[in-house]
């Protein structure tokens, strides 16, 4: 873990509360936008596909 990911986790709280704060319709969007984001950051995290 880097000091990066440490600082990226230390931001997630504070966005959630942001996000929270919103409309509704911008919150779905805020939402599915975080999502993308952490999908990205953990597929990317992956190292090589397994033969199998």
């Amino acid at each position: 873990m880097t000091s990066d990911d440490l600082d990226t986790d230390d931001a997630l709280l504070p966005r959630l509360r942001l996000i929270e704060e919103q409309p509704l319709d911008q919150r779905a969007s805020a939402y599915a936008q975080l999502h993308d984001e952490l999908k990205g950051r953990l597929e990317g995290g992956d190292s090589s596909p397994s033969n199998g």
